[in-house]
């Protein structure tokens, strides 16, 4: 039987390589692929990914995200909202952003591969996007 490890944030420090698949109920399918990295500073890490998005048969685009990734796996959002707690063995996580509800798995159990599931429901929006990390 596997054994689940607690991760913490220094696991994360660092180079990956991330390949997400956002698929839409309806609509054209969209991929992204890219580099996270998670450097340190005081209080945690700087989370911020660049990559390539491809919509559909539409050109590609060069995509960025950020994100504040605190010492105890809390997520914030770039202007220090709160928005979710990674749990450290992995599993399931929420946010509520009205109108919408934004579900997240954790999936520690390839480590130092990871992936990370969401299901976003809400009046406009109904898509799952799965990334895939590999550590550099």
């Amino acid at each position: 039987m596997q054994t689940r490890i607690e991760r913490c944030l220094s696991d994360f420090e660092g180079s990956w390589r991330l390949h997400r698949n956002i698929t839409p109920v309806t609509g054209p399918t969209a991929r992204f692929e890219g580099t996270a990295v998670w450097s340190v500073v005081q209080g945690g890490c700087d989370y911020v990914e660049k990559g390539v998005m491809t919509l559909g048969n539409q050109p590609p685009l060069h995509a960025e995200r950020r994100y504040f990734w605190s010492d105890g796996l809390s997520v914030y959002f770039e202007d220090g909202r709160f928005f979710h707690q990674v749990p450290a063995l992995g599993g399931v996580a929420h946010h509520w952003c009205d109108p919408d509800t934004y579900d997240v798995t954790y999936d520690f159990k390839q480590w130092p591969q990871f992936r990370v599931l969401w299901r976003v429901k809400g009046p406009r929006k109904d898509y799952t996007a799965t990334t895939q990390y590999v550590r550099c």
